[in-house]
């Protein structure tokens, strides 16, 4: 054995490097055309029919005003891209054609010679054309592909005979229809937050690829790293050693008896290990090995704020005999990462958690609280969506003390930039496969074609440490079968279950735990999780479905009610061991409507701003959606009046401001109660363990859930999320029916937190209110905990006092560490609680006052006159910062200090003199 080993070490040094030539043909030398539309234009590869005749100026910006109706005819027709001829190729090597993404149906031709058609969007895609270029003079080696209209051929499919059809209104339409038949991104065809664009083009690079004989091109690998026997979906024994597992998949001509050989490098590029891989197996069109590392070998990675995110560089080379063939080169981190659904243990129960399944995920054996929030598109055309544009928005999510985002589903599989970034960052991506809010079609086809992308992409991003899992879509299980089936045909519900599973259980989920060890899947989001799970089985995983038992919990839960009476109302809210999904609708800023729509369309009620607003969706291509959307601008409308003061400015554009504004409050306030209750949730019976509310971003400039605009600025939701995910907070619950008012302290730390929870009343001229309420309490707090500090009762305690005019300030300090610290630190939050309504509340005129230091780089901001409420900084155009705190409350004599952070600045530093500061007190004055 020592013998083979050492042969297999020296077949790993010195070999002659592989001649094989790629050419990339990325870049400008394009052209699009229709000849039916006389349009032929440069373009560029990677790129979208809409980008290039943008650039073009043949059409305006597809985002400005109602360009989204105002361009379908560019959907509506076929497009074909052009190369210029493509030089430097031989006709001695084998020729290989390579696509990483095209969108979505083409027909490909190459030297005037059909090659293939293609029909998904998420597949990658490699064809040999080597018998073309023999007889193809250098002039005709020209590449075309031809886009067809994705929505006229998902039509086509759907009138097809004996096509699959489903119960009236389970399949969710937004604008286009039939979007459930093709592979292509899911909202190209709307959502109720983002456009319809449906747009077509060769949307990832492409290469040609010669192969001299005995060549090979590695097109895709993966790269598992697990505990050894580990199993999905079930928490590994932290003690094992690792198991590094690398697979590549190829084309051309694998040489006999290939070795495989491997180095781990560090940050410092320090050899860690090396050798051969053992257990090498090869086909024709993969070839894989495997090792394992010692514990002491490498240091974990973890989540941010839980501990480093070390990062190591592990290089496989293939090797024969003679050559070295090809390599690959993944940064790589040594971590687990479990969703945990196992059965609530007798430990469990003695601690006082509700029976049922845990539903949470740990990482290298600890559990932890998820905090963060749903990741949408960032652009409805991909191919402008930059490294520096993602790298800006990840920074803001670790900004916003945020450690994990849901990947959403009906979007696309996001590049393996976006999840280098999140490795760096530590921010969890929990991903999805691209299906969505319908039923999807079970034929053999298109079940052969989901299992191509599924292997593709699971294969390509497993080796990132921040993959924490892969779901198979969007609420198929509770909203497509757990209602709209089961409300509208239940007598269907055993059919449509039965072939969802034969999508969701039969092809996704092999596609994972076929390719993966370390590595969770859950068929749906939202759902009550699975009934068993028993690796014996050909599929393991038996879904609960409805069966529920009777006071026991089960699942993550989602939660919508657009109803503004469910501020402050923990009755209206769902109890489970995870949130999801949860959100209302807001409008973005003034500075962000000014990008894209124009001055005189400046108003909360203008047809631009109300058919911007796609909530409700239309379901159809209607250009005139008045009535859906004024149900979504009626309901920002009545939250602000059930709860806030009015503006009423009388400059019109003011208002239009003061409204936005107005309903960004809302909002924030609604998800910091929301993300109050669930977090408040990890000391209770349910044991909730993580709050990732709709939605982080925004795919254009709209009314839509998102906390970051299109360009980056951040609205109130995201400062005060990042608030209410600090560490240790506090925060009041009340229940209106009673007047019953309790204080929580909770902690994601993971030891226990002393400290003490402070409690003063003030009127709003800030003096400070005679009300029997503890002063001070001390208090400890467990582990990933809650305690309550404070019980009470408004009925009693402010008899005689005017609820209008009485505010309670919460406050805690603390001493505790962070996870993976030796270091004590102090923890402090603030929050505040009133008994009535704001908009009924005796507002004063706070005299607040700014100034800004040079020496500290810093803003001061005091209340001089009384207490001031959602203070909020605001900046010009020409920047994209964010505040270090922004949308807090002030007592009269206290000075805050603020720091900033500048992402972009065109400004050259000019944005300081433009920063203005308000509180709520200004969405009462008229000016």
């Amino acid at each position: 054995m020592r013998l083979a080993q050492t042969a297999l070490m020296a077949a790993c040094l010195g070999r002659l490097v592989s001649s094989q030539k790629v050419i990339s043909l990325v870049g400008n030398d394009w052209t699009v055309h229709n000849d039916n539309l006389n349009i032929s234009v440069p373009a560029r590869l990677p790129s979208h029919v809409h980008l290039d005749l943008f650039e073009n100026q043949v059409i305006g910006d597809p985002y400005y005003g109602l360009n989204e109706f105002n361009l379908r005819w560019v959907v509506w027709n076929n497009w074909t891209y052009t190369s210029a001829p493509i030089s430097g190729l031989s006709t001695n090597a084998s020729t290989w054609l390579q696509f990483n993404g095209l969108d979505t149906f083409t027909s490909i031709s190459f030297c005037g010679k059909h090659v293939a058609n293609t029909n998904n969007q998420f597949r990658q895609w490699w064809y040999d054309v080597s018998h073309l270029l023999v007889n193809c003079a250098e002039k005709d080696r020209i590449l075309d592909i031809n886009f067809g209209s994705a929505p006229l051929i998902a039509n086509a499919i759907a009138d097809e005979p004996g096509q699959e059809t489903w119960p009236y209104g389970v399949q969710q339409v937004y604008e286009f229809t039939n979007r459930w038949f093709i592979r292509k991104e899911q909202s190209d065809f709307g959502w109720d937050w983002g456009p319809a664009f449906a747009p077509a083009g060769p949307w990832q690079p492409a290469y040609v690829i010669q192969l001299k004989a005995n060549e090979i091109h590695v097109r895709n690998s993966v790269v598992d790293i697990y505990r050894k026997n580990q199993l999905n979906n079930l928490p590994p024994d932290q003690s094992q050693p690792w198991v590094v597992n690398a697979s590549m998949d190829y084309f051309g001509q694998l040489p006999a008896d290939p070795t495989l050989c491997y180095t781990v490098t560090d940050a410092n590029n320090k050899t860690i290990a090396s050798g051969a891989l053992d257990h090498v197996n090869y086909t024709d069109s993969t070839i894989t090995g495997m090792t394992t590392i010692a514990n002491d070998k490498v240091d974990l990675w973890w989540p941010s704020q839980l501990g480093p995110q070390t990062l190591y560089r592990l290089t496989v080379d293939v090797t024969s005999k003679t050559d070295h063939l090809a390599s690959i080169t993944k940064r790589v981190g040594f971590r687990t990462i479990v969703l945990n659904e196992s059965p609530i243990s007798p430990k469990q129960l003695a601690q006082g958690i509700a029976p049922g399944n845990n539903w949470h995920f740990e990482v290298n054996g600890h559990e932890f609280y998820a905090k963060g929030s749903n990741f949408i598109p960032p652009d409805a055309f991909w191919p402008r969506v930059t490294v520096e544009k993602m790298d800006q928005l990840l920074n803001s999510v670790v900004d916003g003390n945020q450690n994990m985002l849901r990947v959403w589903a009906s979007g696309a599989y996001s590049p393996d930039f976006l999840y280098d970034l999140a490795d760096e960052k530590g921010i969890l991506l929990w991903s999805e496969f691209e299906f969505g809010d319908a039923l999807y079609p079970v034929n053999p086809d298109f079940l052969d074609n989901v299992r191509e992308e599924a292997e593709y992409n699971v294969r390509r991003v497993n080796h990132h440490p921040s993959l924490a899992l892969w779901a198979g879509g969007n609420e198929l299980e509770n909203l497509e079968l757990g209602i709209l089936v089961n409300q509208t045909a239940p007598e269907e519900l055993p059919k449509y279950t039965a072939e969802y599973e034969e999508l969701f259980l039969n092809v996704l989920l092999p596609a994972v735990f076929g390719n993966s060890k370390s590595i969770s899947y859950a068929p749906s989001s939202t759902s009550n999780g699975w009934a068993s799970l028993n690796f014996s089985n050909t599929i393991p995983i038996i879904e609960r479905y409805f069966n529920l038992t009777l006071g026991s919990i089960y699942g993550e839960t989602d939660f919508y009610n657009y109803d503004p009476v469910v501020l402050y109302n923990d009755s209206a809210l769902p109890v489970g061991r995870f949130s999801n999904e949860f959100g209302y609708h807001s409008m973005p800023s003034l500075q962000s409507w000014r990008s894209q729509i124009s001055e005189r369309d400046l108003s909360f009620n203008s047809s631009t701003v109300f058919l911007r607003d796609h909530h409700f969706p239309p379901g159809n291509l209607n250009t005139s959606n008045y009535d859906n959307s004024s149900i979504g601008q009626a309901q920002m409308t009545e939250s602000v009046e059930m709860w806030y003061p009015k503006p009423y400015k009388t400059d019109s554009i003011a208002n239009f401001s003061a409204w936005c504004h107005a309903t960004q409050i809302f909002q924030a306030d609604l998800y910091k109660f929301e993300i109050e209750f669930y977090r408040r949730g990890s000391g209770l019976p349910e044991r909730q363990l993580g709050s990732l509310y709709w939605q982080l971003e925004d795919i254009w400039v709209a009314p839509t859930w998102a906390g970051i605009e299109y360009d980056g600025r951040w609205k109130i939701l995201h400062y005060t999320a990042k608030d209410i995910y600090e560490h240790v907070i506090i925060s009041p619950h009340f229940d209106r029916a009673t007047g019953n008012l309790s204080a929580w302290v909770t902690s994601d730390l993971w030891e226990s937190v002393k400290g003490k929870a402070s409690f003063a009343w003030f009127d709003w001229n800030g003096k400070q209110l005679d009300i029997k309420t503890p002063s001070c309490v001390d208090f400890e707090v467990g582990a990933i905990n809650s305690t309550r500090v404070l019980q009470t009762n408004t009925t009693e305690i402010l008899n005689g006092h005017d609820l209008n005019n009485a505010l309670l300030r919460l406050t805690v300090e603390a001493d505790g560490k962070l996870p993976n610290s030796e270091t004590t630190q102090k923890f402090r939050h603030e929050n505040w609680f009133h008994p009535a309504a704001l908009k009924d509340a005796k507002l004063v005129d706070p005299g607040l006052e700014i100034s800004y230091s040079d020496s500290t780089k810093k803003f001061s901001v005091e209340a001089t006159k009384g207490v001031a409420s959602w203070v909020w900084l605001d900046y010009p155009t020409g920047t994209v910062l964010n505040f270090h705190s922004n949308a807090f409350w002030l007592v009269p004599g206290e000075k805050k200090e603020i720091g900033y952070i500048v992402k972009s600045d065109t400004t050259n530093g000019g944005w300081i003199e433009g920063v203005t500061v308000q509180s709520l007190w200004n969405q009462t004055q008229n000016e």
